[in-house]
């Protein structure tokens, strides 16, 4: 549990600089998200979630 919470505050972390650096650029990101269909922004979101669970798999295998 220590290790899910772990990777939850990063995310925070990453993303809070993020916007924090490109508040603009961010802004736009989501602007174009959402002109797009829900079955393309599912898709992409499933490839990333794969990805993950490869990275995660590759790491701690």
């Amino acid at each position: 549990m220590n290790d899910f919470l772990t990777a939850i505050a990063l995310v925070l972390v990453i993303e809070g600089l993020l916007y924090a650096a490109f508040p603009e650029q961010m802004k736009r990101a989501i602007a174009q998200m959402l002109q797009l269909p829900v079955s393309q922004i599912r898709t992409v979101a499933l490839i990333f979630a794969a990805a993950g669970l490869l990275g995660l798999w590759l790491i701690k295998g």
